[in-house]
């Protein structure tokens, strides 16, 4: 079959990178995605199930660090474009262990730039986009918004990693002319995510009746972003969006952490027939994570105006099929959860 695009998406496998695989799979079936996984914990072929036999779907397992496999890849499929989601991701981790998110995130990043421009030398049909995160822009105040001008502040190893990737990205477009585009997204929520962030979390100590840790005070505050939204807004910026330009993804969500486990405290209480308040009396305090970052809050006018993208669902939408989907797949969180992971779930505090 000929495709009119082979486009390699990494990190496919993961949380937000599934949600892209299965989109692009369905809803483009005269395109070839291939998608590149290394596997970590946080990466699950079992996201997929419901693609994998497709027959514009195919999966490498690879890092993104080993150039010679990435050539190969390249080389193989005949990629035309990349979206590149490919990264570790967890704040806790990073301060645990930065190494493994400077060699992924950036080290990563630059060998799959490298690959992409021996591919396609100075042609300019193709697309190249990097997928980032709002924690490069470091930490807001009581008000205002990130912009995509707004200055680079990173305050965790994590964001480090991950702003140093983005200016690599910028580089390869101006000095090599690499045809580029990028978006910095909010908290993402849904389907399919590794339960060591905190919505997953705490649905799942809610139905385990294990304590819900809240750093700090709770005060602490994330714009919030559905998952399938944010596939979207990929799909409309791979597509449409502007070679060189950055766009922002919001959810137009502002919740502190504390409000919204209380809220999905509720929402719980209420799914699973238990008596209004009960949840809530699981929350505990625990010390508060270093350098955690006040608020976030995204400006998406710029996609909006441009792309004409807007978010599909409220949060309190969007939080009520998350929680359905994990009451109805708890066999698929004791299969991520268990093993070498197990240790290292059990004792984490909240997510971002």
């Amino acid at each position: 079959m000929n495709f009119s695009k082979h486009i390699l998406v990494t990190g496919g496998a993961g949380f937000i990178g599934s949600h892209v695989v299965r989109r692009l799979v369905r809803n483009y079936p005269n395109y070839l995605i291939v998608n590149l996984d290394k596997l970590t914990y946080a990466g699950n072929l079992e996201n997929l199930n419901d693609v994998a036999a497709a027959p514009n779907y195919r999966f490498e397992r690879a890092d993104i660090c080993d150039a010679a496999a990435l050539q190969r890849i390249f080389d193989a499929h005949q990629i035309t474009d990349v979206i590149h989601l490919a990264a570790e991701s967890h704040v806790d981790r990073s301060i645990e262990g930065p190494m493994e998110f400077v060699m992924t995130n950036v080290v990563g990043t630059v060998q799959l730039l490298q690959a992409a421009r021996a591919s396609w030398g100075n042609e300019t049909n193709h697309v190249f986009h990097h997928v980032s995160t709002d924690e490069v822009y470091g930490s807001l105040g009581d008000t205002g918004l990130f912009e995509e001008s707004t200055a680079y502040d990173p305050r965790s190893p994590y964001s480090a990693s991950k702003a140093s990737s983005d200016h690599f990205v910028r580089a390869y477009y101006h000095t090599y002319g690499l045809p580029i585009k990028m978006s910095n997204c909010s908290n993402n929520y849904g389907s399919h995510h590794f339960p060591e962030k905190l919505i997953p979390l705490m649905i799942h100590n809610i139905i385990e009746n294990k304590p819900l840790p809240i750093y700090g005070k709770g005060d602490n505050i994330r714009d919030w972003l559905w998952v399938e939204d944010h596939a979207s807004a990929i799909d409309a910026i791979f597509h449409n969006g502007r070679i060189g330009e950055s766009y922002n993804v919001g959810g137009l969500n502002e919740w502190t952490n504390l409000e919204l486990v209380h809220y999905l405290c509720r929402c719980m209480d209420d799914k699973l027939g238990r008596t209004a308040g009960t949840s809530a009396e699981l929350i505990t305090y625990v010390t508060d994570r270093a350098g955690h970052d006040k608020r976030y809050a995204i400006d998406a006018c710029k996609l909006s105006t441009e792309i004409g993208w807007q978010p599909s669902v409220t949060f309190e939408e969007g939080l009520s099929k998350t929680i359905d989907w994990y009451l109805a797949n708890q066999d698929w969180v004791s299969k991520v959860t268990s093993g070498a992971y197990q240790e290292y779930y059990e004792k984490m505090y909240i997510g971002r």
